[in-house]
């Protein structure tokens, strides 16, 4: 375990297959159900299903591209001042996304504001680039960043959908502006205004059904594993 701020950040097992190096950062050890990390976005731009698509595959780019740069320079970055050095790069690959979004999505970037600029303060980011990148060859490092960026762009998009759905009786408003005109038809009205709960795109509401999601998670990974000994359970004679 590595610590970047005070939060515990695993490691990679040097002995794990590349296929487990991506699957857990989408569920084992997903950053926004499992270490919680990202919350000050995921909570505050997830309110429509379109805005927290856009912010997740912002940052899964941003923490692929930077975990394999500082893979491919961590032999000859300075230890000492390794922290520094993340960080400009960091700024330097969400300010070129920050002003792509800006020239190609006008209307999403109007909508992400502040938070887009903010991809550089998200933990998940430094968190990665020091418990793995720095540590491990490209290859591994892309994997972890890839799983654990995708991890987080499907707890956004959830989370989005969700509020969206209950608090606008909509899903994916918007999607042409973001993906094209190939995306309209995804573009959904589901039910009336008489039957929405405004609370659910207010930030209790995001709260709330973040709480759900984890709660969800938490009881799938314990059945499972009441599954798995129950497999491994033999009867006594006293059964």
């Amino acid at each position: 375990m590595h610590t970047v701020e005070g939060i515990k950040q695993p490691a990679l097992n040097k002995k794990d297959p590349l296929i487990k190096v991506f699957i857990r950062g989408l569920w084992s050890e997903n950053p926004g159900l499992c270490q919680l990390l990202g919350l000050c976005p995921l909570l505050a731009v997830s309110n429509s299903a379109v805005s927290a698509l856009g912010l997740g595959v912002a940052t899964l780019i941003v923490v692929c591209l930077s975990s394999v740069i500082i893979s491919l320079l961590r032999k000859i970055l300075l230890r000492e001042v390794r922290i520094p050095l993340y960080v400009v790069l960091i700024a330097t690959l969400v300010t070129c996304v920050k002003f792509n979004v800006a020239a190609y999505y006008p209307s999403l970037y109007d909508s992400l504001g502040i938070y887009l600029a903010l991809i550089v303060t998200n933990c998940i980011i430094m968190g990665r680039a020091e418990a793995v990148a720095g540590r491990e060859t490209p290859l591994r490092s892309f994997l972890d960043a890839a799983g654990c960026g995708l991890g987080f762009v499907l707890v956004l998009f959830s989370l989005g959908s969700l509020r969206e759905i209950i608090g606008n009786g909509t899903w994916m408003k918007g999607a042409g502006a973001l993906l094209g005109d190939w995306a309209v038809p995804f573009e959904s009205y589901l039910f009336s205004n008489d039957y929405t709960y405004l609370v659910a795109v207010l930030p209790p509401g995001g709260f709330f059904i973040l709480a759900l999601l984890i709660a969800f998670k938490n009881a799938l990974t314990l059945y499972k594993r009441r599954r798995a000994e129950n497999r491994l359970y033999i009867p006594s004679s006293r059964d």
